[in-house]
This record gives structure tokens, sequence and C-alpha cells, in this order.
């Protein structure tokens, strides 16, 4: 079984605590519909810093990753059918899809 990890880029802040909640509970849904497939069910990000190639910091991101879910599936057709039915797509982000390699220690 292949692991992938969903990148969430961009998206729209809702309006409203009231459509907050409700985004947030498609969010759920899409989850757990995903059952056993899920690694990582969310893992927003918080207040990145950017280590830049001289060694200094900026604050802030260089991208619009907010965020990431990792998943276990046999093919990335399967993946990509997963990341078709996600909410964020909703709210006008985007997901970028990748497969992620084992690395030896």
């Amino acid at each position: 079984m292949n692991r992938y990890m969903m990148t969430y880029l961009g998206g729209n802040q809702p309006a409203t605590p009231e459509e907050g909640k409700a985004h947030f509970e498609k969010y759920r849904t899409w989850l757990s519909s995903l059952g056993e497939a899920v690694l990582v069910p969310a893992a927003p990000l918080k207040n990145p810093t950017t280590v830049n190639p001289d060694g200094s910091l900026t604050e802030g991101s260089t991208t619009s990753m907010s965020g990431y879910t990792i998943v276990k599936a046999e093919t990335m057709e399967e993946v990509l059918a997963m990341g078709k039915a996600c909410p964020f797509l909703e709210i006008g982000g985007s997901l970028e899809i990748s497969e992620l390699m084992e690395m030896p220690v």
C-alpha cells in the first residue's frame, strides 16, 4: 500500500462562524468517508517561518500551502478520486497530490 500527501493550497476563509462550522462539518464527513485510508486526517499549518538559502529567516510562507492530509491507497487514481470529493475545493482551494517515497535512514 502506498502513502500519498494531499497538500491544501489557497482557499478562501469562511465569511462567518456559521459558514466555518458548516464547512468543517463537510470536511469531517469527507474524512469519515475515506475510512481507514486516512493516516493523518488534517494537519493545518500555523505561523510558518521560511529559512532562506543564506540562513536568514522570513516570517510567513513562500507558498499558499495551508495544511495536508496523508492517506494510503493502491494507486494514484484512487487518491485523485478522493481528492476530487474534498470540500476544500468548494472554498476556492486546490489540492496537490503526491506519492510519498520511503527514504532509508
